[in-house]
């Protein structure tokens, strides 16, 4: 994984320890020579994984939509700085430049941009890896409900497994560096065609 795109807030949410390891993600990313991809912004987790990268002397590439210039405060440091006119741009930029996804907490946004990659994997649009950094729990609930999703038969149990989870950072890049993308397959039936 030589370039890895992260989704994940404007915000700081009401814990330290997720801006703390936004922070370290960069720093890690950095380190270990991986470029950071990501949404462009200065603000939030957003601003913290960038400068955990560009403080250790990472290369980071921002995506931005025109619209969020001024409301997300685009970050004036970046190695590159991708200006795009929308959202959906901006998804498809992120991933055709990167070779991995991580997603850290956030909003609405960062759910929406992790689910169409993992939709666009269980359609066999890409073999990436889509790692969730599961800080404090965050996403305990949203797991909980995956496999609710599985459990009454509306998502399969292999593109469940699309999704690869950890707690630490290390842990997650290293599960990240092993994953084979398991055969996926779509409800539609020889019935239903």
């Amino acid at each position: 994984m030589n370039r890895i795109a992260v989704f994940c807030g404007a915000g700081e949410g009401t814990l330290s320890i997720f801006k703390a390891e936004a922070y370290a993600l960069g720093t890690y990313l950095a380190k270990h020579q991986i470029q950071l991809v990501y949404g462009g912004a200065k603000i939030g987790l957003m601003g913290a994984v960038a400068d955990g990268v560009l403080q250790n002397k990472g290369t980071v590439i921002g995506v931005i939509p025109t619209f969020l210039l001024t409301v997300e405060v685009a970050h004036q440091h970046l190695t590159e700085l991708i200006e795009v006119p929308s959202m959906h741009e901006r998804k498809r930029i992120m991933h055709e430049k990167s070779d991995a996804i991580i997603t850290l907490p956030g909003g609405f946004g960062t759910l929406e941009e992790l689910f169409e990659m993992l939709t666009w994997s269980q359609l066999g649009l890409h073999q990436k890896p889509i790692g969730i950094l599961n800080t404090e729990g965050f996403y305990d609930a949203l797991l909980l409900q995956i496999a609710h999703m599985v459990k009454y038969g509306f998502l399969k149990k292999e593109n469940a497994a699309l999704i690869v989870v950890e707690n630490t950072i290390e842990a997650l890049i290293e599960k990240m560096n092993a994953y084979k993308k398991p055969s996926t397959h779509l409800h539609i039936t020889s019935q239903q065609t």
